[in-house]
């Protein structure tokens, strides 16, 4: 048996697994990896040859990892599909068409370079949620290996089978002048395509593929990407703005005028716009997501309800898909549409998509649309560093620190916390409708800070405060990535 591989446990995340390739997990590392895969696919399917589509991204190592990951998949038996370079949806769209067992993805998504890592599938639309994560630990940290005997077939030309999917479906009606991202990620093969085809005119930004990622991460939450895109929209007066991450399952949106719409408020505008066709449906939002669904009177109006879930995308889609919701939203520009609008997972071009239709739809400009919505003060999503080994530990205890303001009525800015939600760390909100987030971040060593207000530009600073004293005294928690 070879011991040989190097693997850091702590790679194995809630719901993928990402390494800096070389220093955290080296080559033998991964061909154990694939090793754990298959036999858990094994152990899941009950076939001694399932069918597992592989697909990875364009960085420079990335099908280097893919062959070492399918080395490991074959030696248990499993018969793999390699559809090429390719968007993490176009390998989850790939197991609907192709009708496969399980899912392989090599990406680090927006990581910086020198990141790699898999998401992983077996139930089709689904990715790997916390208990197969863990399951898939044990089994490649212990080396539960099943041997078998499979094969590698190559697909070729399924890029043009998701393009065409995408395109045949959505026809706009009149031109949509959109501005398109991708950061010099993977996205940039796709998404111009994809759009120009429905009826978009399209200027492109940082669409050639360019694994060294020269002007910044393609990261739709990156202020810096974000001001470039917003530029482009003014300086070509563009309808829209959209900028797509590493591996095309998220997006950004940037309205005519040039400003950043978080992601939450255009699923919020999308479910609203849905909400007229499919009365009574169900959307799902991550707890980083703005407070404004809660009371919504157009989704009232329309008797929707929505559920504030586990951030992460791998939770929300289950949420979606156990819950039956027609779409769910989350904060960090992942969206899910179920039938009949998708297949359940998230795909950051068919979001963009669902965002032009809400233009063809309406007469009016994106920031008209947005001003329908009331005003809402939201921080950036902000990282702190905190160990891996302590980030959880942390946040357990500012839930009890938080849970006993609540009860001693303890004023923040002069109002009392109302109504605390810890289905993913911890959510307090006060009466005037503000609230702060505090929780673990599933993919790296650091916690995420979120605070929104209805009231006040202060009021939401007033928060921050608030939350970034008790993290201070943890003497836990190190410098942010960016802090209002």
């Amino acid at each position: 048996m070879n011991n040989s591989g190097k693997i850091d446990p702590y790679g194995f995340r809630e719901y993928d697994a990402r390494w800096v390739y070389e220093k955290d997990i080296d080559d033998d590392g991964i061909v154990q990896l694939g090793k754990g895969l298959g036999t858990q696919i094994i152990n899941h399917t009950k076939k001694n040859n399932p069918r597992i589509i592989v697909g990875q991204d364009y960085r420079s190592y990335s099908e280097h990892i893919k062959e070492k990951l399918k080395e490991g998949l074959v030696s248990t038996g499993c018969n793999i599909e390699d559809i090429g370079l390719s968007l993490s949806p176009m390998v989850y769209f790939a197991q609907f068409n192709l009708n496969s067992d399980a899912i392989a993805m090599v990406t680090a998504s927006h990581n910086e370079n020198g990141w790699t890592g898999v998401k992983m599938g077996i139930k089709k639309g689904l990715t790997h949620a916390p208990e197969e994560m863990k399951e898939l630990k044990d089994i490649t940290l212990n080396q539960k290996f099943i041997n078998g005997k499979g094969n590698v077939k190559k697909i070729d030309d399924f890029q043009n089978v998701y393009k065409d999917d995408l395109i045949t479906k959505n026809p706009l009606n009149k031109k949509i002048k959109a501005v398109v991202a991708c950061g010099n990620g993977t996205a940039g093969i796709f998404a111009p395509e994809i759009l120009r085809s429905i009826g978009c005119e399209v200027i492109e930004l940082d669409c050639e593929l360019d694994w060294t990622f020269p002007k910044y991460n393609p990261n739709p939450e990156d202020l810096e990407m974000l001001h470039a895109i917003s530029s482009a929209v003014k300086e070509n007066k563009a309808d829209i703005g959209f900028g797509f991450d590493g591996d095309g399952d998220r997006v950004g949106v940037i309205d005519d005028k040039g400003n950043e719409i978080f992601s939450d408020k255009i699923g919020l505008l999308i479910a609203r716009n849905l909400s007229k066709d499919y009365k009574k449906s169900k959307f799902i939002v991550d707890v980083k997501s703005t407070g404004l669904y809660s009371n919504d009177r157009k989704l009232n109006e329309n008797k929707c309800e929505t559920i504030y879930w586990k951030t992460g995308h791998s939770h929300i889609k289950r949420k979606v898909n156990t819950d039956n919701a027609l779409a769910g939203f989350e904060k960090s520009g992942h969206f899910f549409f179920n039938k009949p609008l998708g297949y359940g997972y998230d795909d950051g071009i068919n979001s963009a998509i669902q965002v032009c239709k809400l233009l063809d739809k309406n007469n009016k400009k994106m920031s008209e649309i947005l001003d329908e919505l009331p005003t809402t003060y939201q921080s950036p999503t902000m990282a702190p560093y905190c160990k891996d080994s302590e980030k959880y530990e942390v946040v357990e205890n500012l839930v009890k620190e938080i849970t006993n303001i609540k009860e001693n009525k303890t004023k923040v800015d002069n109002q009392e916390i109302r109504e605390i939600l810890t289905v993913n760390g911890v959510r307090f909100s006060f009466d005037d409708g503000s609230w702060g987030l505090i929780r673990a971040s599933s993919n790296k060593p650091s916690l995420v800070v979120v605070t929104e207000s209805p009231t006040s530009e202060e009021r939401k600073k007033k928060i921050f405060d608030f939350i970034d004293n008790l993290l201070q005294q943890t003497g836990k928690v190190g410098d942010y990535d960016q802090k209002i």
